[in-house]
């Protein structure tokens, strides 16, 4: 078998994963660093000659050097890819990344809004004004009920029905759920259609349920930013995006005693596994109370 060498084939790979996979230029940038310092680890040595010991004290190296774990597994898949895509093309025989695994990585817990942010947020809008109205109700409604971002500014006006208390949504998979609404939602969402919503289409006719100017659905990116706006005026030192609110609705629901399977139907959670990191923080948060407050903590 003709010997591989690293020049050349760190490209090839890299275009093969840029065509053939379509993987996103950002990811390819990563990619590429990852096999520089693979690269740099060979000294010129050619890759059929790279041992499985050579990676693992690679690997030593990076965790003494601070990389986290996540950034490790990132380079373990890069660079066990890279090896496959070798094999394949009849490069090298045997695998070297065959017996090595990747660090374990742990979920960040979600950053949630204490009692007092949340009403210092739910005050930032100046209902004064059409988008303001907008943005109270929006800000209500997240938190009344879970809703992702998206699930938000895909609302119709025929799915939600302020009489019966309730709410309708398509979710991931265009799962549909019903979840109830709170009573101050339902006021400030009463009070946008009343004075703000009118105002915002000037006439035009719309079937969403938040607009914008032009009577269209409000962007992603236009709430987003808005957010972050009314965060910074609340003076809330975390940084805000619409998933905190999500996360603070579903652990202030488990710390006031709901059952984790209502929670789950909430929040359109298909497995409740991912519904059980709420119960982890409710459980940092009491031992943090715990440490501030007990005088023998």
């Amino acid at each position: 078998m003709k010997p591989a060498s690293p020049s050349g084939w760190f490209a090839r790979y890299l275009d093969y994963l840029t065509v053939e996979k379509g993987l996103a230029p950002n990811t390819i940038e990563a990619y590429r660093a990852d096999l520089a310092r693979l690269d740099r680890a060979l000294k010129r040595r050619r890759l059929e000659q790279a041992a499985h010991k050579d990676l693992v004290e690679l690997m030593r190296i990076m965790r003494i050097e601070g990389r986290s774990p996540r950034s490790i597994a990132r380079w373990v898949v890069a660079v066990r890819g890279f090896f496959a895509y070798l094999i394949s093309q009849g490069q090298i025989e045997e695998d070297p990344t065959a017996h090595i695994d990747a660090p374990k990585t742990w979920k960040p817990l979600p950053k949630v809004l204490d009692g007092h942010d949340v009403v210092a947020l739910m005050s930032a809008p100046d209902c004064s004004s059409p988008h303001g109205l907008r943005d109270a109700a929006m800000l209500e409604l997240l938190y009344a009920t879970g809703l992702r971002v998206s699930e938000l500014l895909r609302l119709r006006l025929g799915d939600i029905h302020l009489d019966a208390g309730y709410l309708r949504c398509w979710g991931k998979g265009s799962k549909e759920r019903v979840v109830p609404l709170g009573s101050q939602a339902d006021a400030a969402v009463q009070r946008y259609l009343a004075d703000g919503r009118p105002l915002l289409l000037e006439g035009r006719r719309s079937e969403f349920l938040f607009v914008n100017r032009q009577g269209g659905s409000l962007s992603r990116q236009g709430f987003w930013k808005r957010i972050k706006l009314y965060g910074i005026r609340a003076g809330i030192s975390q940084p805000l995006s619409p998933h905190v609110l999500r996360h603070s609705f579903a652990t202030h629901l488990l710390e006031n005693g709901a059952d984790l399977r209502a929670v789950q139907l909430m929040l359109g959670h298909a497995d409740i596994s991912t519904t059980q990191i709420y119960t982890h923080v409710n459980r940092e948060r009491l031992k943090r109370l715990y440490r501030d407050f007990h005088p023998r903590a």
